[in-house]
């Protein structure tokens, strides 16, 4: 019997601006999504474990109506075509977003646990087998609410050492 069919699902759960692209503020516009560096080899390694990646983030920019759902997507698709290109592929259904203005009443904006909880469900994740990465204390905040396993904060304008990272959530 194959025993990875019986395997736990488990995420990594990423937030998009400051973990994967650098956060230039509302970034909606392709020519201003710039990819961290060692990110893509992070969610690779990470697929190699095991581990669906899944986004989780914040796009208050539409409920201010700075850009539109358009502009997201259209970002959103140019991620997931350069994550392919480099052999990463993510599920467009693993990019969950809260487009609402923090004033707004809402389940899904973080550090509610709204997105984390619907990606959960949609992907049948085992949630404290799981991991987040965010930059802000509200992608912490989200992932302790929904009860994520591992939490890791990365320092905001900071070089991340992905390879050190990625050895410390391994088992």
């Amino acid at each position: 019997m194959d025993s990875s069919s019986n395997s736990v699902k488990k995420a990594l759960f990423l937030d998009r601006d400051g973990v994967i692209n650098i956060d230039h503020g509302y970034v909606y516009e392709i020519e201003k999504f710039h990819f961290v560096d060692g990110i893509v080899d992070l969610v690779s390694r990470a697929v190699n474990e095991g581990y669906i990646p899944i986004v989780i983030t914040n796009q208050s920019g539409i409920g201010r109506g700075y850009y539109s759902e358009d502009d997201f997507e259209r970002v959103t698709s140019f991620m997931l075509e350069r994550f392919a290109e480099r052999g990463v592929h993510m599920d467009r259904d693993a990019i969950f977003h809260c487009p609402h203005a923090p004033e707004d009443e809402c389940d899904c904006r973080k550090p509610r646990p709204g997105m984390i909880l619907e990606a959960s469900s949609r992907f049948d994740i085992d949630l404290p087998s799981s991991i987040m990465i965010g930059d802000k204390t509200s992608d912490m905040e989200a992932a302790e609410r929904a009860g994520v396993g591992r939490k890791i904060l990365v320092e905001k304008d900071k070089k991340i050492e992905w390879e050190r990272l990625f050895d410390g959530f391994q088992r």
